[in-house]
């Protein structure tokens, strides 16, 4: 939570804090790899990999959940909050890549769980006796008899549950306990019960579970689904539920800035840690934002929002639609200046809860490998924090899924079996295009470490399939290869890295728009900075605003990076008025 540096330190002026000029990798361990052949990835497989990290100029790595669970949501359901799944490893293994990374001045952050937990969790065990200390650590109510031409569902005949939310992941937010006679709530799958942060002692134990691993070392939190914790009166207070046909008032519920800021105040305070708080919803408000992340908010450092990548998706796991660049630049741009300069964000196009960002906003056709480039300039050139996540700094693509025993993932499975049963959906081949593009599962395809089996990532069967063209896409390949994209990556750290401007300069957009061109400049004191993105797959020309081309044609313009070899002609024609950027090109220039 706090800045290393001040305002009065810098020359600049700029409220400094190392986690605002780090770049951040995120590590899915289940993909990432595999150390002892059982084809699921591996803590000690990622301490094999430490290197890597340290020459791609990583400096904090986000490990998706390794604690003990059941793997319903794949670890995102949690039984032992203070345990290493035996699959990933032991905790002694978890201390040798803590160790390893502080080696290498990486730091690491952990996923943060607590809006649910596994139903395998001690608590949850304990909370079905009605009589238990642990009862109202879960969200417990009887159901409706009340309901007219109701037929139950999983229930008790007659009986429905306590109100009509739907689970994100399909079906009720609701499942009926046989041993407490009694509904339980989950937003998520229904082996993951919604915690009750109305508890105090809930929220003892979290806050004193958080302390446990800051004192183990790590530098700081991922916090999943961390504005869901307060839910409306209605559910908290034990109330008859209102009946509703979405979360009436659980996404940024009424308490969630108490709960948060107390989390601030008795775990995060006077800690030199880096927070990032997952935000569910759409087109939050920047004074909501700012009132988690600002000056005078609950102390997180920075956010995910979900505004950009909701602009392609529509009501089903499905319903796919191709974005429009506008809302792109539109929906950056908000977050952009709503922030500056109290707030700061975090950057990011792909994880792995997204489709792979070259299959989604690049081509990962004939220009894959300009147009991941592009993509990665895009967010290291953006004010805030850039997320890589594993395997795009190779260019990975979607996986060309062919039936649905392919999936491994719960928020697809289940709303596709749904509707096959239902009727909804007559065939799996009608869904299986807008699955290609939207499940999650693209992003938790294995790495591609070579052109071997398996890619390198596993001497066994792995859990998931390896996309069939890692012969073409892989590490090894890439490393080999100065124009890869890999060391585009390095290119582009290096050069964010080493102009403070592209990490802390104001942010103003041109074109706005424009179908195809994407242009702002970065501005910190006397610094002034110019990125040009061509979105399309055939050539853009244009004319720059006069004042850019005064500074453009000055003989102090540098170019910093193009996305485009040398060997593939001049980066920029001599004449600025008539300016072109080939197919999915991206140029930076330091003006002044």
């Amino acid at each position: 939570m706090q800045d290393t540096t001040s305002e009065d330190d810098d020359p600049a002026h700029v409220d400094r804090a190392w986690w605002k000029e780090s770049v951040v990798y995120q590590i899915y361990p289940r993909s990432f790899n595999d150390s002892d052949g059982d084809g699921v990835g591996d803590i000690p497989g990622i301490i094999e990999k430490l290197d890597y990290l340290d020459d791609l100029g990583i400096d904090i790595v986000w490990l998706n959940p390794v604690y003990e669970s059941p793997n319903a949501d794949n670890g995102y359901d949690i039984a032992d909050y203070r345990s290493i799944m035996d699959e990933f490893g032991t905790m002694d293994d978890w201390e040798a890549l803590l160790e390893g990374l502080h080696e290498r001045d990486i730091r690491l952050i952990m996923d943060l769980v607590v809006n649910h937990s596994s139903d395998e969790h001690a608590w949850f065990t304990k909370s079905r006796d009605p009589d238990s200390d642990y009862r109202d650590y879960y969200i417990w109510r009887q159901g409706r008899t009340d309901v007219d031409g109701f037929t139950g569902h999983e229930g008790p005949e007659h009986e429905a549950p306590p109100n009509e939310w739907g689970s994100f992941f399909g079906g009720p937010a609701w499942a009926y306990d046989e041993e407490s006679e009694r509904w339980y709530m989950h937003l998520f799958d229904e082996k993951q019960p919604d915690l009750n942060w109305e508890n105090p002692d809930v929220r003892d134990d979290v806050f004193e579970m958080m302390e446990w691993w800051l004192e183990k070392g790590i530098d700081g939190f991922r916090m999943d689904v961390i504005n869901l914790v307060s839910k409306p009166d209605s559910i908290t207070q034990h109330d008859p539920p209102h009946v509703h046909d979405d979360f009436g008032g659980t996404i940024d519920g009424p308490k969630v800035h108490d709960y948060i800021g107390e989390m601030g105040d008795r775990v995060l305070a006077d800690r030199d840690v880096f927070t990032v708080g997952e935000m569910i919803g759409q087109e939050m408000s920047m004074e909501e934002a700012l009132s988690y992340v600002g000056e005078n908010g609950d102390g997180l450092d920075t956010l995910f929002h979900f505004d950009h990548v909701l602009l392609d998706q529509g009501e089903n796991i499905w319903d796919y639609h191709e974005y429009d660049l506008g809302e792109l630049k539109r929906v950056f741009s908000r977050w952009q200046n709503g922030l500056f300069p109290e707030g700061w964000n975090s950057l990011y196009l792909s994880n792995h809860d997204q489709p792979r960002l070259v299959s989604r906003f690049g081509d990962d056709g004939e220009y894959r490998e300009e147009s991941a480039k592009l993509l990665a300039t895009l967010l290291f050139t953006l004010r805030g924090t850039p997320y890589v996540f594993q395997g795009a700094e190779i260019g990975m693509t979607n996986y060309p899924f062919e039936s649905l025993s392919e999936f491994r993932d719960v928020e697809t499975i289940n709303p596709v079996r749904d509707a096959l049963d239902s009727g909804h959906v007559g065939s799996f081949e009608e869904v299986k295009g807008g699955l290609r593009e939207n499940s999650r599962d693209n992003a938790r395809t294995p790495v591609q470490w070579s052109d071997d089996e398996n890619a390198g990532f596993t001497d066994g069967e792995p859990w998931i399939n390896v996309n069939p063209n890692h012969q073409e896409i892989n590490v090894e390949a890439a490393r080999e290869d100065p124009a890869s994209v890999w060391n585009y990556y390095r290119r582009l750290i290096d050069t964010r890295k080493g102009n403070d401007v592209l990490v802390y300069g104001e942010y103003d957009q041109y074109y706005h728009d424009h179908g195809r061109l994407w242009a702002y400049t970065r501005t910190l004191g006397d610094e002034l900075a110019l990125v040009l993105l061509n979105f399309a797959e055939r050539k853009t020309a244009f004319e720059l605003p006069d004042s850019l081309r005064e500074e453009l044609d000055d003989t102090t313009a540098e170019l910093l990076l193009g996305n485009y070899d040398a060997a593939d002609g001049p980066p920029v024609e001599h004449d600025v008025d008539a300016l072109a950027l080939r197919p999915w090109e991206s140029r930076v220039y330091r003006l002044r």
